[in-house]
């Protein structure tokens, strides 16, 4: 009774993101009351595994006791103070961390809300760059086709996906976008043992054509994930870094959803072995408990704006909540937590498990394009086949068996908390095969 009458409410006044509302209201949709672990627990009691991490962020699975401690100690010494003209601790202490962390050279924080801020914040930052010293012709961007950086205007408009952001298109500030690397039906036919990343081919032509007015190439290092799970190789990065530097462009690596871990290295970009000018942060920087992001800065950038006699060079740009005592303690806790449980040894097994169970679930699904990196796992399957419509009922049907996922198009995949154990991991594997099987 609880359910179904807290279900009529919802329809009655709930708007939920990405989420087909007629569909929605007609489904017998979970409410999670409580979580644990990589438990959802909904309010008739049953228990739901989150397979994508509630949105790519949950990376030490729900309720971790020194995540939750972080937040209630902090409620009780600072709720709330600007970081205006004046500063706190935990955002000192924060920025320290990430400078210790972050690829070296990165040794400044500009702290934001969520993943679009944070992009609204970096292109900002990086179109005032150009002005502070001189060079106002550059002010157009550079990304990737079906790149995602969030939702607010600036980020569609160098991360657009027509199904997601047609309807604002008209609005949306100009931006060159090279054809995505796509390992999975690669243009130029290569296998991975002897690919030199000739898919670059589309951001060098613009490079070469456009530098003269481009403020920055922004692109998701190693994994696109709104795109589909679309995983490139580091080479495709280190010549994107090359030419960047070639031609003084600022490189922008969006790692609000691969930072932290997730791809098997801390951040991303150094499987490529590169620091780029502005790195993006947030969903596991607080551990995906409370909204944080951050936007990491070189020193070149950073002493860019500093005013002289001649020129007032301050960012006039900020949030309510930018670097929030209490988000900036959970974040600080959750960083210590991914030094203490030490994460990147921690996952090796697992990243491995996965990719043979990937691989393994590849050879069995005809026509599909199976793919992995680090704590990720993804299926594509054959469009021309029904794959978007199959992909959907699989995901009903895993919910049903006690796994929630979600399809991205033909693209069924797994982003489980870094904290999952084997067995854990295996008892998702199960629930996943057995949906294939159910919806052959």
């Amino acid at each position: 009774m609880q359910k179904k009458y807290l279900q009529c409410l919802d329809s009655r006044h709930l708007w939920h993101p990405y989420t087909n509302i007629n569909t929605f209201e007609k489904s017998n949709f979970p409410i999670i009351k409580s979580a644990n672990g990589i438990y959802l627990y909904d309010v008739d009691g049953k228990s739901i595994i989150d397979g994508i991490s509630s949105w790519w962020c949950v990376n030490f699975g729900h309720s971790h006791p020194k995540l939750i401690n972080a937040i209630k100690n902090q409620t009780e010494i600072l709720q709330h103070s600007i970081l205006g003209g004046i500063s706190h601790p935990n955002a000192i202490k924060l920025s320290e961390e990430l400078a210790k962390i972050a690829p070296q050279g990165l040794n400044h924080s500009f702290f934001a809300g969520d993943g679009s801020s944070a992009t609204e914040a970096a292109l900002k930052i990086a179109l005032q760059y150009w002005q502070n010293i001189g060079a106002d012709n550059k002010n157009k961007f550079i990304c990737l086709e079906n790149g995602y950086h969030g939702d607010t205007l600036g980020a569609v408009s160098v991360g657009y996906i027509d199904k997601f952001h047609k309807n604002f298109r008209s609005i949306l500030s100009k931006a060159y976008r090279a054809k995505s690397p796509r390992c999975t039906e690669c243009r130029y036919k290569k296998r991975p043992s002897d690919c030199n990343a000739q898919c670059f081919d589309s951001m060098e032509k613009l490079i070469l054509k456009h530098h003269s007015q481009i403020a920055g190439v922004i692109v998701e290092p190693l994994c696109q994930g709104a795109a589909g799970i679309n995983i490139y190789p580091k080479i495709y990065l280190q010549k994107l870094q090359k030419l960047c530097d070639k031609y003084n462009l600022l490189l922008i690596a969006d790692e609000i959803a691969v930072g932290f871990a997730r791809t098997g290295k801390m951040f991303a970009c150094e499987h490529a072995g590169i620091t780029p000018d502005l790195l993006l942060l947030g969903k596991g920087l607080t551990g995906g408990y409370l909204p944080m992001s951050a936007v990491m800065a070189t020193d070149k950038v950073y002493n860019s704006f500093r005013c002289d006699e001649s020129k007032d060079k301050t960012f006039y740009h900020g949030h309510t909540f930018t670097g929030n005592p209490i988000t900036s303690a959970l974040a600080l806790a959750a960083i210590a937590l991914y030094k203490e449980l030490n994460i990147l040894d921690e996952i090796k097994p697992k990243t491995e498990f996965i990719r043979k169970e990937i691989e393994e679930i590849g050879k069995d699904i005809s026509n599909s394009h199976p793919r992995s990196l680090g704590m990720i796992g993804a299926i594509e399957l054959d469009e021309q086949h029904g794959g978007n419509i199959r992909a959907k009922e699989l995901c009903k049907y895993a919910l049903k068996s006690g796994l929630f996922i979600r399809p991205l198009g033909s693209v069924i995949y797994l982003w489980p908390p870094l904290t999952s154990t084997i067995e854990e991991l295996d008892r998702m594997f199960h629930i996943l095969k057995k949906s294939i099987q159910k919806t052959k």
